[in-house]
């Protein structure tokens, strides 16, 4: 039998006190974070103790064998699961953060839901996730932990290439205003992509009358990955602002700022000339 890995969160060299705390947050809430080939070397053994218990009833088969083979691998899986996304969630923890106060039916939430996470991409999504509540509590609801566990990868990067438009204007707001634009369908953000988040709950997505930011006052400053663009409106107060045609649900707004991605190039150029009115210049430098 190969020799068993030996990297593993007990193996991560001297932790931070956020990192320990949160290790022991998740050890005392679902159990074993720290041993985790010492808890595979004992379900194996308590396997087959069931199985010498078993054998003075019953015949063993060899199909009770191949279920407790199953029942160790697959409990093994995701042990190594639940490790990995905890070890990339750690260098993303705040120096001063408690992971204590985050709550214990969260983290058995969690890690009840991501376990089944093997694709790497989808973990560093899910690491995300626990950096973020533990950094700020209350960040993510359970409701978007239990919606993220149904998240095909294919739907997860689809959303992920719609939030490299979102602007902060307020909050998150992906702005799309023509969904026929190259801009956007160069990059598979179309009519049918649209409606597709749409009905799985991350955006709402209206093709006709489209969305307003309300209530805005003269000067209106609004961002791109950082980037101010400073705008002004005709009336000194009760203005509105169009801003295309998608809005994000709650969920869409507590996953945005994890799947942002990189700025699309030429956008901060085309979503001037939609406010091209509003600018003092005919364009953003």
């Amino acid at each position: 039998m190969p020799s068993e890995p030996t990297t593993n969160l007990v193996n991560m060299g001297d932790l931070t006190k956020p990192a320990d705390t949160l290790i022991t947050k998740i050890s005392n809430a679902v159990g074993g974070l720290f041993a985790p080939y010492q808890i595979k070397r004992l379900a194996r053994a308590e396997a087959e103790a069931a199985l010498i218990r078993e054998r003075s009833t019953v015949e063993v088969t060899d199909l009770h064998r191949r279920a407790v083979h199953r029942w160790i691998e697959e409990e093994a899986q995701r042990q190594e699961n639940m490790e990995d996304i905890t070890a990339k969630a750690i260098p993303q923890l705040g120096e001063a953060v408690d992971a204590s106060v985050v709550h214990d039916d969260w983290i058995v939430n969690f890690f009840d839901k991501s376990p089944i996470v093997s694709d790497k991409q989808m973990q560093d999504l899910w690491a995300s996730i626990l950096a973020g509540e533990v950094n700020t509590p209350g960040t993510y609801s359970k409701r978007t932990v239990n919606f993220l566990s149904d998240l095909d990868k294919g739907d997860a990067e689809l959303f992920t290439i719609l939030c490299r438009f979102t602007w902060t204007i307020g909050m998150f707001v992906p702005l799309v205003f023509d969904d026929k634009a190259s801009i956007y369908s160069v990059h598979g953000i179309n009519f049918g992509s649209l409606h597709h988040l749409d009905s799985i709950g991350l955006i709402s997505f209206d093709a006709l009358a489209g969305f307003k930011r309300t209530e805005i006052g003269k000067r209106y400053a609004v961002y791109y990955y950082g980037r101010e663009l400073l705008l002004e409106m005709p009336k000194d107060e009760d203005n509105e602002l169009p801003i295309g045609n998608v809005v994000l649900t709650k969920i869409g707004r507590e996953l945005a700022p994890i799947c942002q991605g990189v700025p699309v190039e030429g956008f901060w150029g085309y979503v001037g000339m939609q406010w091209k009115t509003y600018l003092q210049k005919s364009e953003p430098e």
